[in-house]
């Protein structure tokens, strides 16, 4: 995993607990680093996404039992 830090205004990075200069890195490491860092975001932002996505699911599917329960005392209350 990979963490950006800043220290003198030196950008560094921690990777798998070493520290490494972010402006020692080659064009291709740095380029792997942004993936990775756009790749963790977007992870986060899926995460959230599903945190909100199932609990919208878990919302409507009260709505639907419970609109299932009622229905039966409305068929019931209407054959009397």
């Amino acid at each position: 995993m990979a963490k950006k830090t800043e220290t003198e205004n030196k950008q560094t990075v921690v990777i798998n607990g070493e520290e490494h200069n972010v402006a020692d890195l080659s064009q291709e490491q740095v380029t792997l680093l942004n993936h990775v860092a756009d790749l963790e975001n977007k992870i986060r932002q899926i995460s959230f996404n599903l945190d909100q996505t199932q609990g919208s699911r878990n919302y409507f599917m009260g709505l639907l039992t419970e609109a299932l329960k009622a229905e039966p005392e409305a068929k019931q209350e209407a054959s009397s």
